[in-house]
């Protein structure tokens, strides 16, 4: 069966390649061809995913007994440490592996396609896909990695190519600042990860996820580990600092601050990196570990649940101040995460318990596509506009038909409506959450006709509202920018639709999902609910958006603000970690470590000045010195025997 996927491993091997292509001859060849010549490779790219996905689903996947298999196409070691514990470099297929094909290679395809328009005449447009075809072999060798040592290494290198693309234009030093703080934020959380996967893997004995994912295994370490630390087992403390690792990478509370910044790089980086597919890597890592989860650290499970529930509000809320298009949809991507993570923390394994499994990796599914879409959207806006602020916005919808219309189509996925993509995916995560906990819904409940809100604040801000008067007249992208928009637009309305618990479960065993009409109808009223509020406030110009703003001003001034973490963060680096820890150490460092090793070398010093005179070159110094050790020898051998005759 591993014969059979053999022209997969070329998935890895094209972008490698295309990476030292365009890295290392980029600048002795024209923009186009470089671009060209990307595009070209993720699109056979995709089409091998596609074929991938197609022969992984549909003919060889399933065992006799109809459960979807896991499948090492290839595999071989690396590093070993014991008979047992060892480092593999290998490509694993599995349902959630495979999918998270096909969303790369798609993803990655448009954006490629897409950057041909929106970064034409830019310096270093080679450079900048040099970068994307670095992310793509990243982001692709983490999903397929045969054990969690194997996905740290491409977890890092997602880190390094997020870096390299953040700061594209190197000469804003935003652009440089925001970079810096993805790097250390992130960097800082996987710290976490590290000290997690050297637990887990102590305790296993295995850093391989077939080994790690068996049930039995799971049980037998968690009932073999014993509590450690405030009533949690050495298991559970792992699994928690591997979900530390994957908060951080996709910016979840408190490591979320990272994310709006680093809107600072170019649109389409922003829809690959920042939408679509890196910061999903959290979420793909806990699905990835999530039998460990379910049978050994089933309490890690319930804080993942509610720190997912607690940054899909807290997101919310902030996105409904905001007044840059890109950091609106930052933070709607935190907060559409934080559903993901969320709808996982509230699943169980096996069967319909684990609808919550199911509803997260579907929402990953298709919140990839309307998101790519709307920050692509929001690339053409700003193509045409020369700005992200709102303020400078209004009356598009005539100028700009095409991203009008796809723009809409992702507004009303991402808000829940039916039967668009993002109604399918969000009625089972809430489903899914009704039936574990009802705060917990009702929370998800309240964030998504926020989302439903906000989104429809933007689109309206942007296509209507008020019409202005722009310097330059805008006008539709070209067919480089808006085909890919088309695409899309196409996955985003009609991706939902496909069975997808009959191919992505936690388990492996398929089963027909079925709509809840009790939840599906009060989800989509409480959208519409908060559509209706937005039309009313932002479908023409009116005072009542200032009005309601000064009547909340407090909470209001906390939202534009973020709630104060960036702040926050400050305050605990530079004034608690800097200044009252780091300080004082680097303190005893000079005084007492350098004080140390300066005193040694005053010592040695001051006795080379002293001894360096018997080494002066004169013959009757050393034979002076030769016969005064001479006659202390034998004074202390004469004395010696004096001494042994007495006794």
């Amino acid at each position: 069966m591993e014969h059979a996927f053999n022209y997969s491993i070329l998935i890895l091997i094209l972008p490698a390649v295309m990476f030292l292509i365009l890295g290392l001859g980029g600048k002795y060849m024209k923009p186009v061809v470089a671009g060209i010549l990307g595009s070209i490779s993720l699109g056979v790219m995709a089409i091998l995913a596609y074929m991938t996905a197609y022969q992984y689903f549909f003919e060889v996947g399933k065992d006799a007994d109809g459960i979807y298999q896991a499948i090492n196409v290839f595999n071989f070691e690396w590093l070993r440490f014991t008979d047992s514990l060892h480092i593999d470099l290998g490509m694993y297929l599995d349902p959630i592996s495979v999918m998270m094909l096909v969303v790369i290679t798609t993803v990655s395809l448009m954006v490629h396609i897409y950057s041909l328009g929106y970064m034409k005449g830019e310096k270093g447009f080679q450079r900048y896909y040099a970068f994307l075809s670095l992310f793509s072999l990243s982001m692709l060798g983490l999903v397929v990695a045969t054990n969690i040592f194997q996905m740290y290494v491409f977890w890092e290198l997602v880190g390094v190519s997020s870096f390299l693309l953040i700061s594209f234009y190197y000469v804003k030093p935003s652009a440089v600042a925001a970079s810096k703080k993805a790097f250390i934020v992130t960097r800082f959380a996987d710290f976490f990860f590290l000290v997690g996967i050297l637990l887990l893997s102590y305790f296993t004995g295995t850093f391989d996820f077939a080994s790690l994912t068996a049930s039995n295994a799971a049980l037998a370490v968690s009932s073999t580990a014993g509590t450690s630390f405030l009533g949690f087992s050495v298991l559970s403390w792992a699994m928690m600092l591997i979900f530390m690792g994957g908060a951080g990478k996709s910016a979840m509370m408190p490591f979320h601050i990272w994310l709006p910044d680093a809107m600072e790089g170019p649109t389409p980086a922003s829809a690959l990196i920042h939408a679509a597919t890196m910061v999903v890597a959290g979420v793909f890592l806990v699905a990835r570990l999530f039998p460990v989860y379910a049978f050994g650290a089933p309490d890690v499970l319930n804080i993942i649940a509610w720190v997912g529930t607690i940054t899909a509000l807290f997101a919310a809320i902030v996105a409904c101040t905001q007044t840059d298009i890109k950091r609106v949809l930052a933070f709607s991507t935190i907060s559409q995460i934080a559903f993901m993570l969320t709808s996982l923390g509230v699943s169980k394994y096996g069967g319909h318990e684990g609808l919550g499994y199911m509803a997260g990796m579907f929402h990953l599914f298709t919140h990839a596509f309307f998101k790519a879409l709307l920050f692509l959207c929001a690339g053409a806006i700003i193509h045409a506009v020369h700005s992200n602020e709102m303020d400078d916005m209004g009356g598009l919808a005539k100028k700009l038909p095409i991203t009008c219309i796809t723009f809409g189509i992702a507004w009303l996925a991402i808000a829940g409506i039916f039967p668009l993509s993002g109604f399918w995916s969000k009625d089972e995560i809430l489903v899914a959450a009704f039936e574990h906990n009802k705060a917990i819904y009702f929370c998800l409940s309240f964030a998504a006709g926020l989302t439903a809100f906000y989104m429809t604040r933007l689109f309206l801000r942007i296509f209507f509202y008020e019409k202005k008067h722009y310097h330059h007249e805008p006008h539709e992208a070209g067919p480089t920018m808006a085909i890919p928009l088309i695409i899309l637009a196409f996955f985003a309305a009609f991706s939902g639709i496909i069975p997808f618990a009959r191919f992505v479960t936690n388990d492996g065993v398929p089963y027909d999902a079925h709509v809840n009409m009790q939840i599906a109808v009060t989800s989509v009223v409480i959208s519409l609910i908060g559509i209706g509020i937005a039309f009313k406030l932002y479908y023409k110009k009116n005072e009542l958006p200032d009005k309601i703003a000064g009547s909340i001003s407090t909470l209001y001034k906390w939202a534009l603000h973020k709630f104060y973490f960036d702040e926050l963060w400050l305050f605990v680096t530079r004034k608690i970690i800097f200044k009252r820890i780091s300080k004082p150490i680097a303190w005893f460092d000079r005084k007492y470590v350098d004080g140390f090793m300066d005193s040694l070398a005053s010592v040695t010093q001051a006795a080379s000045s002293t001894i360096k005179n018997f080494q002066s070159g004169y013959i009757q110094q050393y034979a002076l010195a030769y016969l005064l050790g001479a006659l202390i020898l034998v004074v202390g051998f004469c004395g010696w025997i004096v001494c042994f005759v007495c006794k």
